[in-house]
Protein backbone atom coordinates (compact mmCIF):
# COMPACT_ATOMS: atom_id res chain seq x y z
CA UNK A 1 0.00 0.00 0.00
CA UNK A 2 1.38 3.40 -0.94
CA UNK A 3 1.80 6.06 1.91
CA UNK A 4 2.16 9.62 0.07
CA UNK A 5 1.24 12.68 1.46
CA UNK A 6 0.84 13.87 -2.34
CA UNK A 7 -2.29 11.17 -2.13
CA UNK A 8 -5.63 11.92 -1.39
CA UNK A 9 -6.81 10.63 2.39
CA UNK A 10 -9.08 7.63 1.94
CA UNK A 11 -8.17 7.21 -2.16
CA UNK A 12 -7.54 3.61 -3.72
CA UNK A 13 -4.53 3.06 -5.50
CA UNK A 14 -3.90 0.28 -8.16
CA UNK A 15 -1.24 -0.27 -10.84
CA UNK A 16 -2.09 0.64 -14.13
CA UNK A 17 -0.87 0.31 -17.60
CA UNK A 18 2.43 -1.68 -18.81
CA UNK A 19 4.71 0.90 -19.63
CA UNK A 20 8.25 -0.02 -19.34
CA UNK A 21 10.29 2.76 -17.70
CA UNK A 22 8.00 4.52 -15.00
CA UNK A 23 5.62 2.51 -12.28
CA UNK A 24 1.80 3.78 -13.37
CA UNK A 25 -0.65 3.52 -10.84
CA UNK A 26 -4.45 4.60 -10.94
CA UNK A 27 -5.05 6.71 -7.70
CA UNK A 28 -9.51 6.84 -7.60
CA UNK A 29 -10.55 9.40 -4.68
CA UNK A 30 -12.92 8.48 -2.10
CA UNK A 31 -14.96 11.45 -2.98
CA UNK A 32 -16.73 11.31 -6.33
CA UNK A 33 -16.83 14.96 -6.66
CA UNK A 34 -12.97 15.09 -6.27
CA UNK A 35 -10.93 14.04 -9.67
CA UNK A 36 -9.04 10.69 -9.95
CA UNK A 37 -5.28 11.35 -10.65
CA UNK A 38 -2.67 9.01 -12.59
CA UNK A 39 0.27 8.82 -10.17
CA UNK A 40 4.21 7.37 -11.17
CA UNK A 41 6.67 6.75 -10.11
CA UNK A 42 10.12 8.81 -12.20
CA UNK A 43 12.35 5.97 -12.82
CA UNK A 44 15.27 8.29 -11.77
CA UNK A 45 18.06 6.24 -12.56
CA UNK A 46 16.68 6.65 -16.32
CA UNK A 47 15.37 10.77 -16.19
CA UNK A 48 18.45 12.15 -14.04
CA UNK A 49 17.43 15.17 -14.20
CA UNK A 50 13.49 15.43 -12.72
CA UNK A 51 13.21 19.13 -12.53
CA UNK A 52 14.04 19.21 -15.93
CA UNK A 53 11.88 16.55 -17.14
CA UNK A 54 8.79 17.85 -15.27
CA UNK A 55 9.80 21.50 -16.69
CA UNK A 56 9.86 20.12 -20.17
CA UNK A 57 6.30 18.39 -19.87
CA UNK A 58 4.63 21.34 -18.15
CA UNK A 59 6.42 23.95 -20.72
CA UNK A 60 4.69 21.45 -23.36
CA UNK A 61 1.46 21.03 -21.87
CA UNK A 62 1.46 24.72 -20.97
CA UNK A 63 1.49 25.68 -24.69
CA UNK A 64 -0.93 23.06 -25.95
CA UNK A 65 -3.17 24.54 -23.82
CA UNK A 66 -2.60 28.26 -24.35
CA UNK A 67 -3.67 27.16 -27.75
CA UNK A 68 -6.58 25.21 -26.95
CA UNK A 69 -7.94 28.19 -25.41
CA UNK A 70 -7.20 30.20 -28.21
CA UNK A 71 -9.36 27.93 -30.17
CA UNK A 72 -12.30 27.96 -27.65
CA UNK A 73 -11.79 24.01 -27.11
CA UNK A 74 -14.15 23.16 -24.14
CA UNK A 75 -12.97 20.74 -21.59
CA UNK A 76 -9.53 21.39 -21.87
CA UNK A 77 -8.64 18.83 -19.20
CA UNK A 78 -9.40 16.20 -21.80
CA UNK A 79 -7.67 18.04 -24.20
CA UNK A 80 -4.25 17.82 -22.91
CA UNK A 81 -2.08 16.07 -20.05
CA UNK A 82 -2.18 18.27 -16.74
CA UNK A 83 0.30 18.17 -14.31
CA UNK A 84 -0.53 18.59 -10.65
CA UNK A 85 1.49 21.00 -8.57
CA UNK A 86 2.25 20.50 -5.05
CA UNK A 87 4.68 21.71 -2.30
CA UNK A 88 7.59 19.83 -2.01
CA UNK A 89 8.67 19.85 1.72
CA UNK A 90 11.02 16.94 1.07
CA UNK A 91 13.64 19.29 -0.90
CA UNK A 92 14.30 22.00 1.62
CA UNK A 93 13.88 24.53 -0.80
CA UNK A 94 11.83 27.12 -1.43
CA UNK A 95 12.94 27.17 -5.42
CA UNK A 96 12.67 23.67 -5.57
CA UNK A 97 9.89 22.20 -8.74
CA UNK A 98 6.51 22.20 -7.73
CA UNK A 99 6.07 19.41 -10.31
CA UNK A 100 7.53 16.27 -8.37
CA UNK A 101 7.26 14.81 -4.46
CA UNK A 102 10.37 13.18 -3.57
CA UNK A 103 9.88 10.71 -0.45
CA UNK A 104 11.92 9.40 2.40
CA UNK A 105 13.41 6.76 0.36
CA UNK A 106 14.69 9.03 -2.58
CA UNK A 107 12.01 8.29 -5.18
CA UNK A 108 10.15 10.41 -7.44
CA UNK A 109 6.83 10.63 -7.60
CA UNK A 110 4.54 12.90 -9.46
CA UNK A 111 0.54 13.27 -10.45
CA UNK A 112 -1.75 14.12 -13.28
CA UNK A 113 -5.25 13.99 -13.46
CA UNK A 114 -6.75 11.20 -14.56
CA UNK A 115 -8.68 11.72 -18.10
CA UNK A 116 -12.23 9.88 -17.23
CA UNK A 117 -13.71 7.38 -20.10
CA UNK A 118 -10.36 7.37 -22.23
CA UNK A 119 -9.07 3.91 -23.65
CA UNK A 120 -5.75 3.75 -25.56
CA UNK A 121 -5.18 0.71 -27.61
CA UNK A 122 -2.25 -1.29 -28.16
CA UNK A 123 -1.55 -1.97 -31.98
CA UNK A 124 -3.38 0.04 -35.13
CA UNK A 125 -5.41 -2.64 -36.42
CA UNK A 126 -6.45 -1.30 -39.67
CA UNK A 127 -5.41 1.41 -42.26
CA UNK A 128 -7.78 3.58 -40.63
CA UNK A 129 -6.64 3.28 -37.28
CA UNK A 130 -3.35 4.47 -38.94
CA UNK A 131 -4.49 7.52 -40.31
CA UNK A 132 -6.13 8.53 -36.90
CA UNK A 133 -3.25 8.02 -35.15
CA UNK A 134 -0.92 9.45 -37.52
CA UNK A 135 -3.43 13.00 -37.83
CA UNK A 136 -3.17 12.83 -33.75
CA UNK A 137 0.87 12.88 -33.87
CA UNK A 138 0.42 15.47 -36.88
CA UNK A 139 -1.67 17.43 -34.73
CA UNK A 140 0.55 17.65 -31.40
CA UNK A 141 3.20 18.44 -34.13
CA UNK A 142 1.14 21.39 -35.63
CA UNK A 143 0.50 22.58 -31.80
CA UNK A 144 4.24 22.91 -30.70
CA UNK A 145 5.38 24.11 -34.51
CA UNK A 146 6.04 27.73 -33.05
CA UNK A 147 7.13 26.33 -29.57
CA UNK A 148 10.65 27.51 -29.08
CA UNK A 149 12.43 24.22 -28.58
CA UNK A 150 16.07 25.44 -27.54
CA UNK A 151 13.67 26.09 -23.76
CA UNK A 152 13.79 22.52 -23.39
CA UNK A 153 16.13 20.56 -21.44
CA UNK A 154 17.74 17.46 -23.14
CA UNK A 155 16.73 15.04 -20.46
CA UNK A 156 18.21 11.70 -22.51
CA UNK A 157 21.21 13.36 -24.12
CA UNK A 158 21.69 11.36 -27.72
CA UNK A 159 18.12 9.88 -27.14
CA UNK A 160 18.33 9.13 -30.98
CA UNK A 161 21.28 10.33 -31.78
CA UNK A 162 21.48 6.68 -33.85
CA UNK A 163 25.67 7.47 -34.26
CA UNK A 164 25.91 7.87 -30.15
CA UNK A 165 24.02 4.65 -29.77
CA UNK A 166 26.34 2.55 -32.02
CA UNK A 167 28.97 4.35 -30.12
CA UNK A 168 27.49 2.34 -27.05
CA UNK A 169 26.83 -0.69 -28.45
CA UNK A 170 31.09 -0.85 -29.29
CA UNK A 171 31.82 -0.04 -25.75
CA UNK A 172 29.34 -2.75 -24.43
CA UNK A 173 30.96 -5.23 -27.13
CA UNK A 174 34.47 -4.81 -26.31
CA UNK A 175 33.99 -4.68 -22.82
CA UNK A 176 31.37 -7.82 -22.35
CA UNK A 177 31.14 -7.51 -18.65
CA UNK A 178 28.72 -9.80 -18.29
CA UNK A 179 29.97 -12.52 -20.90
CA UNK A 180 27.14 -12.67 -23.22
CA UNK A 181 29.14 -11.69 -26.36
CA UNK A 182 29.05 -15.42 -27.52
CA UNK A 183 25.64 -15.61 -27.79
CA UNK A 184 24.73 -12.58 -30.30
CA UNK A 185 28.08 -12.49 -32.49
CA UNK A 186 25.82 -12.50 -35.48
CA UNK A 187 23.14 -9.60 -34.29
CA UNK A 188 26.48 -7.33 -33.72
CA UNK A 189 27.74 -7.93 -36.81
CA UNK A 190 25.08 -7.35 -38.84
CA UNK A 191 23.55 -3.91 -36.78
CA UNK A 192 27.46 -3.11 -37.20
CA UNK A 193 27.16 -3.79 -40.77
CA UNK A 194 25.18 -0.89 -41.35
CA UNK A 195 26.20 1.46 -39.03
CA UNK A 196 26.87 3.93 -41.48
CA UNK A 197 23.59 3.75 -43.48
CA UNK A 198 21.99 5.10 -40.16
CA UNK A 199 23.98 7.51 -39.38
CA UNK A 200 22.92 9.86 -42.22
CA UNK A 201 19.68 11.84 -40.91
CA UNK A 202 22.02 13.01 -37.59
CA UNK A 203 25.01 14.15 -40.53
CA UNK A 204 21.76 15.89 -42.48
CA UNK A 205 20.84 17.75 -39.33
CA UNK A 206 24.42 19.06 -38.92
CA UNK A 207 24.84 19.94 -42.60
CA UNK A 208 21.74 22.26 -42.01
CA UNK A 209 19.60 20.09 -44.76
CA UNK A 210 16.72 19.50 -42.15
CA UNK A 211 16.14 21.22 -38.93
CA UNK A 212 15.02 20.55 -35.52
CA UNK A 213 11.65 20.48 -34.25
CA UNK A 214 10.17 19.77 -30.53
CA UNK A 215 9.33 15.78 -31.16
CA UNK A 216 7.73 13.04 -29.11
CA UNK A 217 10.26 11.01 -29.36
CA UNK A 218 7.98 7.76 -28.46
CA UNK A 219 4.69 7.21 -30.66
CA UNK A 220 3.88 4.06 -30.18
CA UNK A 221 -0.46 4.04 -30.57
CA UNK A 222 -1.15 3.55 -26.69
CA UNK A 223 0.81 6.93 -26.35
CA UNK A 224 -2.41 8.29 -27.94
CA UNK A 225 -5.43 8.94 -26.07
CA UNK A 226 -9.00 8.00 -27.79
CA UNK A 227 -12.90 8.19 -26.60
CA UNK A 228 -15.93 6.98 -28.27
CA UNK A 229 -17.73 8.95 -30.57
CA UNK A 230 -20.83 8.13 -30.20
CA UNK A 231 -22.27 10.19 -33.83
CA UNK A 232 -18.96 8.02 -35.52
CA UNK A 233 -17.76 4.46 -35.89
CA UNK A 234 -14.17 6.39 -34.91
CA UNK A 235 -12.77 7.30 -31.38
CA UNK A 236 -12.33 10.69 -31.25
CA UNK A 237 -8.80 11.73 -30.14
CA UNK A 238 -8.41 13.13 -27.21
CA UNK A 239 -4.46 14.35 -26.28
CA UNK A 240 -1.19 12.93 -26.68
CA UNK A 241 0.10 11.42 -23.36
CA UNK A 242 3.80 9.91 -22.08
CA UNK A 243 6.02 13.17 -22.82
CA UNK A 244 8.93 12.43 -20.71
CA UNK A 245 10.88 12.25 -24.12
CA UNK A 246 9.60 15.71 -25.58
CA UNK A 247 13.13 17.31 -26.99
CA UNK A 248 14.05 18.66 -29.95
CA UNK A 249 15.15 16.23 -32.90
CA UNK A 250 14.01 15.39 -36.21
CA UNK A 251 10.72 14.79 -37.34
CA UNK A 252 11.65 11.46 -39.10
CA UNK A 253 11.86 9.96 -35.42
CA UNK A 254 7.85 10.27 -34.61
CA UNK A 255 7.17 8.97 -37.81
CA UNK A 256 9.61 6.24 -37.23
CA UNK A 257 8.99 5.48 -33.99
CA UNK A 258 4.74 5.11 -35.16
CA UNK A 259 5.89 2.69 -37.30
CA UNK A 260 8.23 0.60 -35.91
CA UNK A 261 5.70 -0.04 -32.80
CA UNK A 262 2.42 -0.25 -34.67
CA UNK A 263 2.90 -1.81 -38.05
CA UNK A 264 4.72 -4.87 -37.21
CA UNK A 265 2.50 -7.80 -37.57
CA UNK A 266 4.07 -9.36 -34.22
CA UNK A 267 4.94 -8.54 -30.85
CA UNK A 268 8.08 -6.30 -30.01
CA UNK A 269 9.19 -9.61 -28.11
CA UNK A 270 7.72 -12.04 -30.70
CA UNK A 271 10.08 -14.88 -30.40
CA UNK A 272 8.60 -16.33 -33.18
CA UNK A 273 10.27 -14.42 -35.74
CA UNK A 274 8.15 -15.67 -38.83
CA UNK A 275 5.35 -13.71 -37.68
CA UNK A 276 7.39 -10.30 -37.94
CA UNK A 277 6.64 -8.22 -39.91
CA UNK A 278 5.71 -4.51 -41.64
CA UNK A 279 2.13 -4.16 -42.50
CA UNK A 280 2.22 -1.99 -45.38
CA UNK A 281 -1.07 -1.34 -45.28
CA UNK A 282 -1.07 0.10 -41.69
CA UNK A 283 2.72 1.99 -42.72
CA UNK A 284 0.81 4.14 -45.60
CA UNK A 285 -2.98 4.68 -43.25
CA UNK A 286 0.06 6.47 -40.71
CA UNK A 287 1.83 8.64 -43.32
CA UNK A 288 -1.20 9.48 -44.72
CA UNK A 289 -2.80 10.77 -41.76
CA UNK A 290 0.25 12.43 -40.47
CA UNK A 291 1.08 14.37 -43.50
CA UNK A 292 -2.35 15.58 -43.84
CA UNK A 293 -1.41 17.44 -40.75
CA UNK A 294 1.79 18.70 -41.54
CA UNK A 295 2.72 19.09 -45.11
CA UNK A 296 1.81 22.71 -44.66
CA UNK A 297 5.08 23.16 -42.45
CA UNK A 298 7.16 20.82 -43.14
CA UNK A 299 9.99 21.29 -45.75
CA UNK A 300 10.41 18.92 -48.47
CA UNK A 301 13.93 17.69 -47.30
CA UNK A 302 11.93 16.57 -44.14
CA UNK A 303 9.08 15.09 -45.73
CA UNK A 304 11.86 13.03 -48.12
CA UNK A 305 13.21 11.89 -45.08
CA UNK A 306 10.07 10.38 -43.75
CA UNK A 307 9.87 6.90 -45.22
CA UNK A 308 13.29 6.31 -44.04
CA UNK A 309 12.32 6.71 -40.55
CA UNK A 310 10.53 3.95 -39.77
CA UNK A 311 13.94 1.68 -40.71
CA UNK A 312 15.96 4.46 -38.88
CA UNK A 313 13.93 3.83 -35.59
CA UNK A 314 13.77 -0.24 -35.83
CA UNK A 315 17.74 -0.12 -36.65
CA UNK A 316 18.36 2.11 -34.03
CA UNK A 317 15.97 0.10 -31.33
CA UNK A 318 17.39 -3.39 -32.43
CA UNK A 319 20.73 -1.50 -31.32
CA UNK A 320 19.31 -0.68 -27.86
CA UNK A 321 17.94 -3.73 -26.81
CA UNK A 322 20.56 -5.26 -27.78
CA UNK A 323 23.19 -3.19 -25.99
CA UNK A 324 20.70 -3.32 -22.37
CA UNK A 325 21.43 -6.93 -23.38
CA UNK A 326 24.95 -6.70 -22.92
CA UNK A 327 24.89 -4.60 -20.14
CA UNK A 328 22.87 -6.76 -17.79
CA UNK A 329 19.10 -5.48 -18.89
CA UNK A 330 19.68 -2.37 -16.82
CA UNK A 331 17.60 -0.15 -18.86
CA UNK A 332 14.50 -2.39 -20.12
CA UNK A 333 12.25 -4.19 -17.35
CA UNK A 334 12.50 -7.66 -18.29
CA UNK A 335 10.53 -11.04 -17.75
CA UNK A 336 13.62 -13.63 -18.51
CA UNK A 337 16.83 -13.82 -19.42
CA UNK A 338 16.99 -13.36 -22.66
CA UNK A 339 14.23 -10.81 -23.08
CA UNK A 340 15.87 -7.77 -24.61
CA UNK A 341 17.70 -10.16 -27.40
CA UNK A 342 14.39 -12.08 -27.97
CA UNK A 343 13.51 -8.07 -28.46
CA UNK A 344 16.51 -6.91 -30.36
CA UNK A 345 16.05 -10.45 -32.88
CA UNK A 346 12.69 -9.25 -33.60
CA UNK A 347 13.65 -5.82 -34.31
CA UNK A 348 16.21 -7.10 -36.92
CA UNK A 349 13.41 -9.05 -38.68
CA UNK A 350 11.13 -6.29 -39.15
CA UNK A 351 14.39 -4.35 -40.36
CA UNK A 352 14.21 -6.50 -42.91
CA UNK A 353 10.57 -6.71 -43.57
CA UNK A 354 11.27 -2.96 -44.51
CA UNK A 355 14.36 -3.14 -46.62
CA UNK A 356 11.95 -5.09 -48.60
CA UNK A 357 8.58 -3.58 -48.37
CA UNK A 358 9.78 0.77 -48.32
CA UNK A 359 10.87 2.22 -50.96
CA UNK A 360 12.60 6.28 -50.56
CA UNK A 361 9.03 8.35 -50.90
CA UNK A 362 6.92 5.60 -51.34
CA UNK A 363 3.57 6.88 -49.68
Amino acid sequence: MLNLPIIPRGSTVEIYGNGLINNTYKVTSANPDEPDYLLQKINHKIFKDVDGLQNNIKKVTDHIRKKLEDAGVQDIDRRVLTPVEFHNPASGSKSSSKLYFKDDNGDYWRLFLFIDGAQSLERMETPEMARIAGKAFGNFHKQLNDFPGETLCEVLPGFHNTPVRIANLKKRVAKDAFDRLKNVTGEVGYLLGRAGEFSKIVEMGKMGLIPKRVVHQDTKFNNVLLEADPESEEPEVLCIIDLDTVMTGYICYDVGDAIRSGANRGKEDEKNLDNVGLDFKIYRGFLEGFTKETKDFLTKAELDTLPFGPKLLTYEQAVRFLDDYLDGDRYYKTNYPTHNLVRARAQIKLLQSMDELIVQNQF
